[in-house]
């Protein structure tokens, strides 16, 4: 449990702060934006912006087409597109069937859930909300110059506590939501700017993204069924860094996967190595 707390302390007071404002300024996360009413006071409040080299009508038809069965996310295809009739891959070209929206009109988030169109401003900002009204995410479009304007993402939602399946999923959003929201602003950039990332990269982050937490469990899961000792507690530790270096540092992801294999060699070498090889030099 301590080692729990101690990795989620590390989340909370740097990972959280950090993946709630990627690529924002600090204007642009304290200034109101629209559909900031929906939620007042949100458990969860993030603002993430990208600058694009294009004008808001270039980059606002890629913004009006997303959803599930529509354009896609322009994200992680093989896990946000899973099932859709289209196919797994995202739109690389703009749709003129989905670029008639109205207010009211359903967005499919998913095989299993969808929002509605709670405002729709061309060329300046589109809102989704819940079909209750409750929580919003806005895409907002701000010109730069010329040539060049700041997506913003904002999105405002507050935990069901009362609700449990619906609290599971809330506290899956609160740790991957930013891995998502990330690359669909990577996405639209890209698009716009004709320089498409390749579906094998993003599979690629996918599985890397998946196996860092799946050896922060395995850490764990070992410290329960093993006696513990410092060794194991530090590689559980190391783990639980990996984790959270992998998911949210801003440095290559491949120094993640470094740190993944260092832990994964710790926890597959014989227990009492390290015990050996000092009676070994003492020896």
């Amino acid at each position: 449990m301590a080692l729990i707390a101690l990795v989620m302390t590390a989340y909370l007071l740097w990972a959280r702060p950090y993946q709630l404002n990627w690529g924002a300024t600090d204007q642009e996360v304290k200034q109101a934006m629209p559909g900031d009413q929906l939620d007042p006071h949100p458990e969860f409040f993030a603002t993430r912006a990208i600058t694009i080299s294009g004008t808001p009508e270039e980059i606002w038809p890629w913004l009006l087409q997303m959803g599930y069965c529509r354009a896609g996310y322009y994200g992680y295809d093989i896990l946000e597109n899973l099932g859709s009739p289209r196919g797994i891959r995202s739109a690389d070209r703009i749709l003129p069937e989905f670029q008639q929206f109205k207010v009211g009109d359903e967005v499919p988030i998913s095989s299993v859930a969808h929002m509605v169109f709670f405002a729709i401003e061309p060329n300046r900002y589109i809102i989704w909300t819940g079909t209750n009204h409750q929580g919003s995410f806005i895409w907002a479009l701000y010109p730069v110059d010329e040539s060049h304007t700041r997506l913003v993402s904002r999105i405002r939602w507050s935990f069901h506590w009362t609700q449990p399946r619906l609290l599971t999923l809330d506290f899956f959003t609160e740790f991957t939501d930013y891995l998502a929201v990330r690359e669909i602003l990577q996405g639209v950039k890209g698009r716009v700017e004709n320089q498409i990332e390749p579906m094998a990269k993003q599979n690629t982050e996918v599985v890397v993204y998946v196996v860092a937490a799946l050896i922060f469990i395995l850490t764990l899961f070992f410290l329960l069924i093993r006696p513990l000792t410092w060794n194991k507690w530090l590689t559980g530790l190391a783990g639980g860094v990996a984790w959270l270096v992998t998911w949210y540092a801003p440095v290559s992801i491949w120094i993640g996967v470094g740190l993944e294999l260092l832990v994964l060699w710790r926890l597959c070498i014989p227990q009492d190595f390290f015990t050996k090889s000092k009676l070994g030099k003492t020896g």
